[in-house]
């Protein structure tokens, strides 16, 4: 006859275990519970994958919403003719806003990327493409295990230019797609600069479970190189999935 205190003792500690490992799970994947880079990473960045030297005068600025910044700007640095991908936070009511502030969902701003690009290397059209293949642009609000209109995928321009240019990309896009795309066009408004421990999360933290488990397999299917470097490895992005979306949520943030 089984022990009733023996069994107790075993169910308890099947109970704590479970409990301990669901919670480590939702706290390696959920990037809001992330710490900013140790003072080691802080102290020594890695290496950008923006060009060396001075840049060219001609270049151009272009903001993107994608879901998560950090998986965005690790993608965005590594093409050619990038030579700055900010991590930031736009379209909200708030100014100069904290992270906390709006992960709450209540400052009405996007985490977004800000990016400065040489035109005579890589076009408007040709950074929209990449656009289209990076996130998946037909969940609303929504970007894998992220919620919240905080990851909303939104394109935000400068000129009636590249409004123009984005609204014909987007109808052209859609045929890549089964779902219907709900990615915004909006005029640009003010951005703010994330934390520092936001920059270069990827580059500075490449073991970092979100790391390991998003963005890494996010650049590899682009075929894009993980390690930092001055320019991108890929022409062209690599085709969408069709069956609903770019991406699954095993793969976005």
């Amino acid at each position: 006859m089984l022990n009733p205190s023996a069994v107790r003792s075993v169910l308890g500690w099947l109970a704590a275990a479970i409990f301990t490992g669901a919670f480590a799970f939702v706290y390696i994947y959920n990037p809001s519970t992330a710490m900013p880079a140790t003072s080691s990473t802080s102290a020594n960045p890695a290496p950008s994958a923006q060009p060396k030297g001075p840049p060219p005068a001609n270049l151009e600025t272009a903001i993107f919403a994608t879901g998560c910044f950090w998986c965005s700007q690790a993608v965005l640095e590594r093409l050619p003719g990038v030579w700055e991908a900010t991590c930031g936070y736009t379209g909200g009511t708030v100014a100069n806003p904290t992270y906390e502030q709006v992960s709450s969902g209540k400052t009405g701003h996007a985490e977004a990327t800000m990016v400065k690009f040489d035109p005579k290397v890589i076009s408007y059209d040709e950074l929209l493409e990449w656009f289209w293949h990076m996130h998946d642009p037909t969940t609303l609000n929504r970007q894998g295990y992220d919620e919240g209109t905080q990851y909303r995928s939104a394109i935000y321009y400068f000129s009636d230019a590249q409004r123009i240019a984005a609204e014909k990309s987007k109808a052209a896009a859609q045929k890549d797609f089964k779902d219907k795309i709900v990615t915004e066009i909006t005029k640009a408004s003010a951005f703010y600069k994330a934390e520092d421990y936001h920059q270069e999360f990827f580059n500075n933290n490449p073991a970092q479970g979100y790391c390991q488990g998003v963005i890494s397999p996010k650049l590899a299917k682009l075929k894009l190189t993980l390690t930092p470097t001055t320019a991108g490895t890929a022409a062209k992005p690599a085709a969408a999935t069709t069956a609903g979306g770019a991406s699954s949520a095993a793969a976005t943030k």
